[in-house]
């Protein structure tokens, strides 16, 4: 995809990499927290074209094109600055469920991945940058602790998090790689330190344990000590061990989430029919990466999402590894995470963007978006008039965090002169204004 990619500084409030057709000088990324915005001409999914004002980090206002004035909230005199959507797809903003920050963008890297606190933070921060350029504006990153990395990869990822506070969220998951038995004593102790640290999350891979019930339990126990999510790496392919990891796990608040959980799709369809109505039955959810695994060859395949969901299990799509050893090409991209699964897995387009935007956001325990007032102003503007047509084409994107835009990709495809080109009917885009 042509798209060149926004490239702020960790410490700027903006990201930019040229403005659409037709947007004022007043939007630009660098617009200052708290002021009002006006999203003119935007197109919704149901085929309305309208206005949105936002203030305060919400949607303050939704009318017809035209019926908005500039004006809100904002005090006397307050003008909201203006971004003319004409010929934009406007969407809740996706987020991004599974990434891993400490190991990303290494491909390239001769020999083994360096665990530098600088080298993670810069990496990390890079990542989630190129993730917000293509409309992520909350992220969940796993993260190894314990072994060689101590505590370091952690800390520089929660450092880049702050950095980059009030253009995406950024919230880690804690991985150690043993919990059990002798060897896993420090495991279990490096864990609850993480936890105090900051990570939110608590995860890791029971597989790679000698003992993966054991794992679990002590998972278990130390989320429901510290009250916070589970979020762990599971093959899928044994459905007994699933089975026992469902009955352990069903009804922990906040929340108990799986990934990738590709070894399902290989389970025979009774097996797997089983395995997803005790998932449902649990209400653990699950983050399945159509754009590639992470961490091994043990990851790859897809989960069989329209199985999960005809059960009821609440399904998000994540990037996985972004340009690390375990796929060097991967893109970080939500809207191609659901072009994969509406293209190959057969979902409708508006089912496939829910898996990175809906689904992805109650993952994440966040609050859910709809383009209606009310509702906290975390969008994402794509090229395009329809949903499916954006999962294919998007091209030029611009994100808006907590009412601001943070991000914006503008891309322009030309043509040498020739009859077929200069046709006015052909659809293209363009430099100028709309016409």
């Amino acid at each position: 995809m042509p798209d060149s990619q926004p490239q702020p500084s960790p410490s700027s409030s903006s990201s930019s990499s040229g403005s659409p057709s037709g947007s004022s000088s007043s939007s630009s990324p660098g617009q200052p927290e708290g002021t009002a915005l006006l999203l003119c001409g935007a197109r919704l999914t149901d085929g309305r074209t309208v206005d949105v004002r936002l203030s305060g980090g919400r949607i303050e206002a939704v009318g017809t094109a035209g019926s908005l004035t500039d004006g809100g909230n904002g005090g006397p005199g307050a003008h909201a600055a203006r971004v003319d959507l004409c010929g934009y797809l406007l969407l809740p903003a996706p987020a991004e469920p599974h990434a891993h920050g400490d190991t990303a963008l290494s491909a390239d890297v001769d020999g083994p991945v360096s665990y530098d606190t600088e080298d993670v933070q810069r990496r990390a921060t890079e990542a989630a940058l190129l993730q917000l350029g293509y409309g992520a504006t909350a992220l969940r990153s796993h993260v190894h602790v314990g072994d060689v990395q101590g505590l370091g990869a952690l800390g520089a990822v929660l450092q880049a998090g702050r950095s980059l506070r009030g253009l995406v969220e950024l919230t880690a998951v804690a991985m150690p790689r043993l919990l059990t038995g002798v060897a896993g004593a420090d495991g279990l102790a490096i864990l609850r330190d993480a936890v105090k640290m900051g990570a939110s999350v608590v995860g890791g891979r029971p597989d790679l344990d000698p003992d993966p019930t054991g794992y679990v339990e002590a998972v278990l126990e130390i989320a429901s000590e510290h009250g916070c999510p589970v979020d762990l790496h599971v093959d899928g392919s044994d459905p007994a061990r699933l089975g026992r990891l469902a009955a352990m796990a069903g009804g922990l608040r906040p929340g108990v989430t799986l990934g990738p959980c590709g070894g399902l799709g290989r389970l025979p369809a009774e097996a797997a029919a089983r395995a997803a109505d005790q998932l449902a039955a649990a209400g653990i959810s699950v983050v399945c990466l159509p754009q590639g695994g992470c961490g091994g060859a043990d990851d790859r395949g897809t989960a069989p999402v329209r199985l999960l969901r005809a059960a009821g299990v609440r399904v998000a799509a994540g990037s996985g590894s972004l340009r690390d050893v375990s796929n060097p090409v991967g893109r970080g991209d939500p809207l191609e995470a659901a072009y994969l699964l509406a293209s190959r897995h057969g979902l409708r387009a508006e089912d496939a963007y829910d898996t990175v935007s809906t689904s992805a956001r109650k993952v994440l325990g966040l609050p859910e978006v709809r383009v209606e007032a009310g509702f906290p102003s975390e969008l994402l503007a794509v090229r395009g008039d329809r949903l499916a047509g954006a999962l294919s084409l998007a091209y030029s994107r611009i994100v808006v965090h907590r009412g601001r835009v943070v991000a914006r990709t503008s891309a322009v495809r030309e043509y040498c002169n020739s009859a077929a080109a200069a046709a006015p009917d052909l659809p293209r885009q363009g430099r100028g204004e709309p016409s």
